[in-house]
Formats: structure tokens, sequence, C-alpha cells
């Protein structure tokens, strides 16, 4: 990171430096959002004093982005279409990176003011499509273009069933305590444990499984939420200080070597499947430097080829063909896309589709590690000083009694569960509404009745979310775009 600065113009300086902040102030803001979900139980059920809570809930926050690999961050970011992303280096692009940054910012300010437990994924993921449509209206291209929609809607059924498993399973696990231990400690609030018995704490075991949990969820938060910071401070460096960041300067030359590989299978599979191919692929008549075209894949990696010869460090290229190599990679990884949708493709065929794509974008889908680190920490600080808002909200808000020890515990672990296996398989999915939904489905098994104030309001913002983060960032993008 020492070296980040170096070698750069003031005027570049100050632009890298408001942009980071830009990205570091929305996931400083999703704490206050998400983060805090991952606290709010534990909290409110008085197993952990508040900063006690929030100190190793960052903590786990830490280690969750640390450990949660990057399918999460290029999921969000392949969002946008391939001729965007090959032109963030460009004012326009930069001006997509402020457009959606903002609209996330504002709606998230919005909600968290009025106490809603909001999601900064839909949010984030809502500005990202915002931006596509804009730009395609900008461009007089097909909104079918604008935006990856087969991406899109693998983000958005990931979004829609998450809260649903998490309502379920929450409620199947309250249900089971209900039989198997009806006369436990665990279904007590911490008001009649306090006022009642007299004290102040969960039973042992009790506070030691929502202690677990909670960690647990903001580990999990960390794994998915932190990846899309990762990814939004990827594509602002790729933006202001491409040389430094288009590639990954530290690639190993096994890496190079399995692009170098990839790029040619590519190749040979188009010129074996010539015919089939022309079918599905319209030939593209524009001359723009900012746009992939599938039917000219062959030349593509033949120029890729030529640029990286028997090189075995990206150090030995300029900038500009450092530039010029991460345009082609992005291609042909999109060509490779496209390929994929042949009809009647041997399962064999689509296997190697699909690790052609992942040695071709082994070394442009990167972070360094300072990059992890710093959007930990911005959540984590963000969850100190947003949290209590949202606690009142899922201990008191959801349902018409109070949180019991055991929904509690039932909420949180399968939360935690839920968004690990998302982070896993690289689908991003909301803290707040996988929890939050969690809490409302042990309501529901525990017949204590939902306060439907909350709940429509609550849904409302799910609803109302993105589409509002949609037309925030479109519009910001369209206005800035006609000043470029």
């Amino acid at each position: 990171m020492l070296d980040l600065f170096s070698g750069l113009d003031t005027h570049v300086v100050i632009t890298l430096v408001l942009s980071l902040g830009f990205v570091l102030a929305f996931e400083f803001i999703n704490g206050f959002h998400d983060t805090a979900n991952a606290v709010a139980t534990v909290i409110y059920t008085q197993s952990m004093k508040p900063r006690l809570a929030v100190f190793y809930s960052g903590v786990c926050n830490f280690l969750g982005v640390m450990s949660g690999g990057l399918a999460v961050a290029y999921a969000i970011v392949h969002l946008l279409p391939v001729d965007l992303l090959i032109s963030v280096n460009t004012s326009r692009g930069m001006a997509m990176v402020f457009a959606l940054l903002a609209a996330a910012i504002l709606w998230n300010l919005g909600t968290w003011y009025l106490g809603l437990p909001a999601s900064s994924s839909h949010t984030l993921i809502g500005a990202i499509l915002g931006v596509g449509v804009a730009n395609s209206l900008i461009n007089h291209t097909s909104l079918s273009h604008g935006v990856n929609w087969g991406k899109a809607l693998d983000v958005g059924a990931s979004l829609l069933v998450s809260p649903i498993v998490g309502a379920v399973m929450a409620g199947l696990i309250v249900i089971l305590l209900r039989r198997y231990r009806p006369h436990s400690n665990v279904h007590k609030t911490p008001y009649l444990r306090q006022q009642v018995e007299g004290r102040k704490h969960p039973p042992f075991w009790t506070r030691f499984m929502l202690i677990v949990s909670a960690m647990g969820v903001s580990f999990a938060h960390g794994s998915n939420d932190g990846q899309k910071g990762v990814g939004l401070v990827m594509l602002v460096l790729i933006g202001i200080v491409p040389a430094k960041f288009v590639l990954n300067l530290d690639s190993t030359p096994y890496q190079l070597e399995r692009t170098r590989d990839a790029a040619q299978h590519l190749q040979q599979f188009y010129q074996r499947h010539e015919a089939d191919l022309s079918k599905i692929i319209v030939k593209s008549n524009s001359a723009s430097q900012y746009e992939c075209h599938p039917q000219q894949t062959v030349a593509t990696a033949d120029q890729l080829l030529k640029l990286m010869g028997e090189g075995n460090d990206y150090h030995q290229l300029s900038a500009s063909q450092r530039w010029d190599a991460r345009t082609q990679l992005l291609c042909l990884d999109d060509a490779a896309k496209k390929a994929a949708e042949l009809p009647n493709l041997s399962s064999d065929d689509k296997q190697l589709l699909s690790n052609l794509r992942k040695d071709l974008t082994s070394t442009t889908e990167y972070a360094p590690t300072w990059v992890i680190v710093a959007v930990a920490l911005s959540i984590g600080i963000g969850t100190m000083i947003g949290w209590r808002r949202v606690v009142k909200t899922v201990g008191e808000g959801i349902g018409k009694k109070d949180m019991t020890y055991a929904q509690g515990v039932a909420a949180q672990a399968t939360a935690a569960v839920s968004i690990g296996l998302a982070s896993w398989f690289g689908f991003p999915v909301s803290t707040t509404h996988v929890l939050s939904s969690g809490v409302a489905g042990t309501m529901i098994a525990d017949k204590a009745g939902l306060q439907m104030g909350t709940i429509r309001s609550i849904a409302l913002a799910w609803l109302f979310t993105m589409p509002a983060a949609m037309l925030l960032a479109g519009g910001l993008y369209y206005l800035a775009a006609q000043w470029l």
C-alpha cells in the first residue's frame, strides 16, 4: 500500500483519496444496517455488553472478510456489462462509480434514520442495475445489453429465496425446542428473566449459544457483504491508477501460463464450433474500443498471446499494455460465457468452458490484502456507532411479544449458516433480511404474533429499495454523463 501514491500527480492523489473514502463510507454505513443485525439479539438479551459485543463483532467481521474469498465481490462487479468494465478508466467509468455509491449511501442513510433494517445488498445491486440501464439509454443500445441480466437474475433469486429459507429454518428450530425442551429457560424473555427471577443474564448454555451464533452471523456477514465493498474498491483503483491494479502484478508464472493456455484453448474451441457460434452471436458493426466482439475471439486471443509473449511477469508490460491485456481477458471471458449458450453442448465442453473462464480471470479478479483490511475495519467501526436503532427494531418491533432466548438463537444460527453457505457458493445475500425474516419466523412458530406495522415497513423497504436505488443511481449517472 505504501507505493500506492508514488509517481501520481497531486490531482490524481486527491481523486483517489476521495474515491476510496467514498467506498469506505458506504461500508461504514453498511455497518449501521447489516452488522448491527448481527449483534442485535446478543445485546437485546443482555448476553453481552454493547461495547464488548460490537468489538467482537468487528473482529469476526474482519476474519470473515479475510477468509471469505472474492466470489461475491466479483459477482457484484459483473452485474455491470462488459463494455462498462473495460471503460472504467475513462471519466464516464468514474462517473459510474460515484453515481452508484452516492445513491447507495443516500438510501442507506435514509432508512437507517428511520430505524428500518433495510438491505445494503439490495441498495448496492439496485444502484449497479440503474447505472447499467442508464448507460444503455445514453448509448442508445438495447437494454438487454445494458446489464448482465443472467447474473442479475441469479443475484435476485438468492436475495428472494434466502429470507424465506431463514424464516422457515428458524421457525423449525423453535418448534423443535418447544417440543423437546418445553420447560427450559431458553423460552423466557430477558424481561421475565430479570423482573421475575432477578437475574440479568441468560442461563450459561443459552448465553453461550447466543454469543456463538451472533459471532457466527458477524463472521458470515464479513465473508459476504464485506466482499461487495472489496469489489467496489477494486473498481475505483482500476479506474484511477490502472497501471498498478488492472492486473495482479504479483501473479505467479504458473498463473500466467494457465492464462495463455486458456486463451489458446478458447481460440481452438471457437475454431471448432465456428458455424454453430455464428448463429447465436450477433455481429456488431460498432468500432468502439469499449466493446467486446465475440465474433473476433480468435483474433482477440492472438492479440493477447502476442502481448503476453513468453514472459512470466506482468511488470514487463507497459501501463497501456496492461490495460489492453485486461480488456482482452475480459472479452475472452465474455466470449467463453456466450459459447456456453450453444445448444446441445456436451457436459465435457461445458466443464471446459467453465475451467477456461476461471483461468482467464485468475489474474484480473483479485484484491490486495490492504483493501480487504480497510473494508473490514470500515464495517466494524460503523457497527460500533450505529447499532442502537436497529437493535430496538429487531428485539421489540417485529413480534407482538418480546424476543425469547430461543428465538434469538434460532434466528442467529440460521442466519450464520445460510449466509456462510451463500458466501461459499458466491451468492450475495442480505444479512438484514435473512436475520429479520428469521426473527419473524420464530415469532410465528411461537404463536407470538407479528407487529404488522413494523413488518409492513420492512416489507416496503424491501420492495422499494432496489427500484429507488436504480432511479437514484441511474439519474445521477445520466446527469453526470451529460457533462462529460
